[in-house]
């Protein structure tokens, strides 16, 4: 299942006209290379939740064929939290199964994962990662086999107890739903906050710690960044086109570092890679890329512009002799 409810709104202004799911990076939506990485590794059988916007993101994936994928959907008409929109698609879902956030850009080995939950026999797997400052992060604290034994939001690193930060990537059996709260017992919902709310960290978790039934931390030194914020999502881009993640730029590669569709005339353009250019873009002469750049589809740079460590979103343009360094340039932005 496909965590795609969200609002997003640590991505505003980005977000005020797509779902989070939807917020490009190599100028394919984050979604969709999480769409790959669960058929590569035999996650055929996706479902997504879904509320803000969401027909922008069926319209977009449709049955999942072209991402390798058989997708449903479950729509939210409020939202019921990381675990509420899980239990709400139960019945969507098997004996076993996978939760992954939709806004995750990753190259988890998700195999390897679904292995270690197997061979543990718990009825929960969290993926975590080690990280230098806990403040930001959900922490996990396990024993020495990896058993969880409890967590800890966002400490200092002073008062942290350990540097596992939850991903926030679990594998769970159907009898995760016996640790769910009745309805309107959800540590985080008030008077107004709908039936089935529930939240993983708040409710669930804590619920299976005081049950003593075993789950574990499964431990990962794979490339993770949530894309939550407009730097999150400036590096992921970067990343992307650097390396530090394997992404398809589903573009032939024109030159060292330099992706641009084919018949796209690259003379009268100063590049220095790694630049993306989309298909539809139209790029006047005497500008100058300087990478890591990704320009979307359809965007309009005037002759003359200067653009350097930036994202270029869908239809984006950028006048005569312009100039944008180190930011996200939007089709309405001005």
């Amino acid at each position: 299942m496909v965590l795609a409810a969200g609002l997003g709104t640590r991505l505003r202004p980005v977000t005020w006209s797509v779902p989070k799911p939807m917020v490009p990076v190599m100028n394919r939506p984050v979604m969709e290379h999480i769409l790959r990485l669960l058929s590569g590794h035999g996650f055929e059988n996706v479902v997504a939740n879904l509320h803000w916007f969401p027909e922008v993101i069926e319209d977009r994936f449709g049955d999942g064929s072209m991402a390798g994928v058989e997708l449903k959907y479950s729509r939210e008409q409020a939202l019921l939290g990381t675990a509420g929109g899980v239990r709400n698609a139960a019945g969507m879902l098997g004996d076993e199964f996978l939760v992954i956030s939709g806004d995750a850009l990753t190259d988890i080995d998700l195999s390897a994962m679904r292995e270690f939950h197997r061979s543990h026999e718990g009825v929960a797997t969290l993926a975590t990662r080690r990280v230098e400052d806990t403040s930001g992060f959900g922490v996990v604290i396990t024993d020495d086999s990896g058993r969880v034994q409890g967590f800890q939001e966002k400490p200092e690193p002073s008062e942290a107890l350990s540097n596992l930060a939850n991903c926030g990537i679990y594998m769970f059996d159907a009898a995760i739903f016996d640790f769910f709260p009745g309805p309107g017992e959800s540590g985080l919902a008030g008077p107004e906050d709908p039936e089935g709310f529930a939240d993983w960290a708040y409710d669930v978790f804590p619920a299976l710690l005081e049950s003593g039934e075993p789950f574990f931390s499964h431990e990962v030194d794979a490339y993770w960044n949530d894309i939550g914020t407009i730097p999150e999502m400036l590096r992921g881009n970067f990343d992307g086109l650097t390396g530090a993640i394997s992404l398809d730029p589903g573009l032939p590669e024109r030159g060292e570092g330099i992706w641009a569709p084919e018949g796209f005339e690259l003379g009268g353009i100063e590049l220095e890679g790694p630049v993306l250019i989309g298909e539809g873009a139209e790029i006047g002469s005497g500008s100058a890329l300087t990478g890591p750049l990704v320009i979307g589809p359809d965007c309009r740079i005037g002759s003359g512009a200067r653009l350097r460590e930036a994202v270029l979103t869908e239809g984006a343009s950028v006048e005569p002799g312009g100039y944008l360094v180190s930011g996200v340039l939007g089709a309405s932005s001005s």
